[in-house]
């Protein structure tokens, strides 16, 4: 089954709508696809009725933004919204508002603005997802003038003067919560993980133990060398293999159903794909 097993709407830092994405998931020629917001499921039934709509089969998903001292996302699929969702869920949120005020503090001395946390919230499409730095970014872009590109690489990604690391979960942590909800984890985009070939077969060991279900290999930006790079390790650790485009909105880059990726009969198993 082809399918995008990332992408992201409105519930996080996306601009589309459930609706929208099923639409552009349809019109690419896919079978399923999933919605992986940042930090939260919700909008889970929006999202299913998208999906039902155009034919689609739908995988839950969110993608937990994990950090040690780079940034090292997981992605969980087939899982539900138990209790161990909902206190993640809640600490989330406390832990995206601390951020966006110290972010917003940070840059409104770098910039010499006068954003303010209501501004951030005007960006913030869906108030019961937790605040997202894109949304900080978004705020400030309006105010500065700069696009929105060019701030967060340049002042709010990690290592910049804007960020804040403040409460963010570990990678180990978003295994063990995507276990608890009773779903599968993989590591995100791992081209863009910043460390050295050697580093990332260390990490990927170490995260093996800690559970690691599988691979994102198939990815946007990821060369055809990278991407034959990762299915070898997934091979070498017997994990499963997954793909998408990390759409969050119309840039001319990034579109729904590309790279390419099928599901292998293993995935679909997991995910109860038919």
């Amino acid at each position: 089954m082809r399918g995008d097993m990332h992408v992201h709407s409105v519930y996080s830092d996306g601009l589309f709508s459930p609706y929208a994405i099923a639409e552009r998931a349809k019109r690419a020629g896919l079978a399923f696809f999933s919605i992986t917001d940042h930090d939260s499921m919700e909008g889970a039934e929006e999202k299913q009725r998208a999906a039902l709509e155009f034919g689609l089969s739908f995988v839950h998903g969110w993608e937990i933004s994990a950090y040690e001292d780079v940034k090292i996302h997981v992605l969980g699929y087939g899982c539900a919204r138990n209790g161990a969702y909902t206190d993640f869920l809640e600490a989330r949120k406390e832990s995206g508002i601390a951020r966006a005020l110290d972010m917003v503090g940070r840059g409104n001395e770098i910039f010499k603005t006068n954003v303010r946390f209501s501004d951030v919230e005007k960006e913030r499409l869906k108030k019961d997802a937790p605040v997202h730095t894109m949304h900080v970014v978004r705020a400030f872009s309006k105010q500065t003038g700069k696009s929105v590109g060019e701030l967060y690489e340049g002042y709010f990604q990690k290592g910049k003067p804007a960020y804040s690391g403040l409460m963010r979960p570990s990678p180990v942590q978003a295994i063990d919560v995507i276990h608890k909800t009773g779903g599968i984890a993989v590591l995100a985009h791992p081209g863009r993980i910043q460390k050295t070939e050697k580093e990332k077969e260390a990490l990927i060991s170490r995260l093996v133990s800690a559970g690691l279900d599988g691979i994102e290999c198939v990815y946007t930006t990821h060369t055809q060398r990278e991407t034959e790079y990762f299915q070898s390790l997934a091979c070498a650790h017997r994990l499963l293999q997954t793909g998408g485009s990390d759409f969050h909105f119309d840039d001319g880059k990034v579109q729904i159903g590309s790279p390419f990726f099928e599901a292998s009969h293993a995935l679909m198993e997991r995910l109860k794909l038919r």
